[in-house]
C-alpha cells in the first residue's frame, strides 16, 4: 500500500508540474521575459553521458546540477552536496546531500538517485571510469547520504565529480539512471534552473526551456559554474539559425539577446554599436581526430605524417587574423595547464610530410574529411583538406551541419558504408588540460572518443598519473604521455584559439563560466 500511494503521489506531482509547464509555455510571450539565444548548433540528443556533444553538455546546465561545481577561481565546490567528510586514511568519502533538492516532477533527489547517476556516468567518461576503478563500494546510506569506499587512495575524487565539461557528472531521476548508458534517455526530468519544453522541441528549429518551480538554488552568490544558479527569466528559447550573417542581423535587431559563436571578422560591424556587447570565452584547442579503426589512419605512420603537415599559424588564421583570439600551441595540452610540455614537438614540413605519406605506403585509400561548416574550425577543416590533397593524399571533403557531424563520428563503418576519416572539434580548456580528463589523449579502444585510439602504454601512464601525489611527479608522467603521443598520434592539434560572444548590452548577469551558461541572466521588461 505504502509503495502504491508513494508512486500515485509522484504521478500526481509529476502532472502537476507538467500542467504547469504546458500554462507557462502558453503564457503569452508579452507576459513572461524570455531570452533568446542563437546557440553555436543544434540540439539532436539530451543525454549528457552518451555523447561529449557540447550542444548537450549546454542542455545539461539548464536542466541538471552536480554534486560539486568548479568555481570563476577553479576550485571545486559542493553545489548538490551540503557537506562532505573524508576518513583519515582518504578511502572513506561521505557525501549529505542539501535540503529542497527535487526534479521537475516533484520527487525528491534522494542518494539512490546519486548512485545510480554516477554508475552510469562512470561507464562513459573518462575521469568517471577512472573513479569507479578505484571504487570497492559507492552505496546509498540513508536517503540523503551516500558513501564512497576507495580501494586505494585516489587523489582525484572532487576533480571527478566536479569536472566542468563533457562528459558530465549529473544527477538524474533513478528510473532515468538504470538507462543501459549505450542507450540515450529520451525523458528531459532534471532537478536543475530550468525544466525543458519537450512538446516545443523542435530539431533544427527551437529549444525551449522555462523556469522550474521545484529549484531551491544556493546561497551562495553565483561563480563560474558554482553558487546560487537563479533563473531570472521566465523562458529561454535557443534558436537554430545556421547562417552566421542572418544571427547577426537578427542581434543588431533585437530578434535575439545572445548570439554564441559569433565569427570574429563580424567584431568590426558591432565595435561601434552601443547596444551589442561582446566578449571572450574560454580558450579551446582544435583537434583533428582520425578514425583509427579503419584505413587509412589506422596506420600510424600515415597520422604522423598529417602531425608533421597541420601548420597551426596557417590553419588558425584561416579563423581568425587577431592575435589575442589565438596562439600556437605545441602540445597536447593546453598552453596555460600547469602540465604544457612540448617535448619531442617538431615544427609543420611539407616537405617531410609528403615523404612520410610516402614511406608510410599510403595506397590512395579515400579519406572522408567531415567539416561541420557553420562552427568556428570549419575554416581550418578546408585549410588541411587541401594540405593533405597537395602532398598526395585522396582526400572527400563533406560539408554538413555540426547535428549531422555529430551523428556521423558515432559511425564505425568504413567511409564507404556511411564511415569517416577525419573530423576537427573544438573541446574547452577543461577536458583537454590534464591527462585524466583529456578528451582527446585517451585510449583505451572502444572506451574512447570517437575515434578510438588504443593504446596500452598511455592508459598506464594515465593511471600511474592519478596515483602521484606531487606536482611535479605528475608533470613528469604527463612529459611521457605527451612522448608516447607523439608516436601513436591520437590527434593532432590545430591551436589554441577563443571564441566570442555577442550580446545585448542591456542583458544584466552574464557569467564568467567559460562555457554558455544562462541562470542569473536577466533582461529589461
Amino acid at each position: 500500500m505504502t509503495t502504491l500511494r508513494g508512486g500515485l503521489k509522484t504521478a500526481l506531482l509529476a502532472a502537476a508540474v507538467g500542467l504547469l509547464a504546458s500554462s507557462m509555455a502558453a503564457l503569452p510571450a508579452l507576459a513572461q521575459s524570455v531570452l533568446r539565444v542563437r546557440p553555436f548548433g543544434d540540439l539532436k540528443t539530451i543525454d549528457p553521458m552518451v555523447t561529449s556533444d557540447y550542444m548537450v553538455r549546454n542542455h545539461a546546465y539548464m536542466v541538471y546540477d552536480t554534486l560539486f561545481a568548479q568555481d570563476e577561481h577553479g576550485a571545486i565546490k559542493p553545489q548538490m552536496v551540503d557537506r562532505f567528510t573524508t576518513s583519515a586514511d582518504g578511502l572513506t568519502w561521505t557525501f549529505v546531500l542539501r535540503d529542497g533538492l527535487k526534479f521537475h516532477d516533484g520527487a525528491a533527489v534522494t542518494s539512490a538517485d546519486v548512485v545510480a547517476s554516477l554508475k552510469r556516468w562512470g561507464e562513459r567518461d573518462g575521469l568517471g571510469q577512472q573513479l569507479l576503478a578505484h571504487t570497492a563500494s559507492l552505496t546509498a546510506t540513508d536517503p540523503k547520504t551516500i558513501t564512497l569506499v576507495l580501494k586505494d587512495r585516489w587523489g582525484l575524487v572532487l576533480d571527478a565529480l566536479g569536472k566542468p565539461s563533457s562528459m558530465l557528472p549529473v544527477i538524474m531521476p533513478e528510473r532515468l539512471a538504470q538507462t543501459p548508458s549505450n542507450q540515450p534517455i529520451t525523458d528531459p526530468t532534471g532537478s536543475g534552473p530550468f525544466m525543458m519544453v519537450r512538446a516545443e522541441w523542435s530539431p533544427g528549429a527551437k529549444i525551449v526551456y522555462i523556469r522550474a518551480p521545484t529549484y531551491v538554488p544556493r546561497a551562495e552568490p553565483p561563480s563560474g559554474l558554482a553558487g546560487a544558479k537563479r533563473a531570472n527569466v521566465d523562458r529561454v528559447e535557443w534558436l537554430v539559425i545556421p547562417d552566421a550573417q542572418t544571427a547577426l542581423n537578427a542581434l543588431q535587431a533585437g530578434e535575439i539577446d545572445i548570439f554564441e559563436e559569433m565569427p570574429p571578422d563580424m567584431l568590426s560591424l558591432v565595435k561601434n554599436n552601443p547596444r551589442i556587447a561582446v566578449a571572450r570565452l574560454s580558450a579551446l584547442q582544435g583537434v583533428m581526430r582520425f578514425n583509427q579503426l579503419q584505413p587509412p589512419f589506422n596506420n600510424p605512420k600515415l597520422r604522423q605524417a598529417i602531425l608533421r603537415l597541420v601548420d597551426q599559424e596557417q590553419t588558425l588564421r584561416a579563423y581568425v587574423d587577431d592575435k589575442s583570439l589565438y596562439t600556437n600551441c605545441p602540445s597536447f595540452y593546453m598552453c596555460d595547464s600547469p602540465y604544457f610540455t612540448n617535448a619531442g614537438w617538431r615544427g609543420p614540413d611539407v616537405a617531410a610530410a609528403r615523404q612520410m605519406v610516402r614511406d608510410s605506403g599510403y595506397d590512395g585509400t579515400k579519406i572522408v574529411v567531415l567539416d561541420a561548416t557553420e562552427t568556428a574550425l570549419s575554416p581550418a577543416t578546408q585549410v588541411v583538406a587541401q594540405a593533405m590533397r597537395e602532398i598526395g593524399l585522396n582526400v572527400d571533403y563533406q560539408a554538413m551541419d555540426w547535428g549531422t557531424l555529430s551523428s556521423r563520428r558515432t559511425s564505425k563503418n568504413p567511409v564507404g558504408q556511411g564511415g569517416w576519416s577525419v573530423f576537427m572539434s573544438g573541446p574547452a580548456s577543461p577536458d583537454m588540460a590534464e591527462p585524466v580528463g583529456h578528451l582527446a589523449l585517451r585510449s583505451n579502444c572502444d572506451a574512447a572518443w570517437f575515434g578510438w585510439p588504443c593504446d596500452e602504454a598511455i592508459e598506464k601512464l594515465r593511471a600511474a598519473f592519478t596515483m602521484v601525489p606531487d606536482l611535479e611527479g605528475r608533470r613528469a608522467i604527463a612529459r611521457q604521455i605527451q612522448e608516447r603521443a607523439l608516436e601513436t598520434v591520437p590527434y593532432v592539434p590545430v591551436g589554441q584559439f577563443w571564441l566570442v560572444r555577442a550580446h545585448q548590452a542591456s542583458l544584466t548577469g552574464l557569467i564568467a563560466a567559460g562555457l554558455p551558461v544562462y541562470w542569473n541572466v536577466g533582461k529589461p521588461r
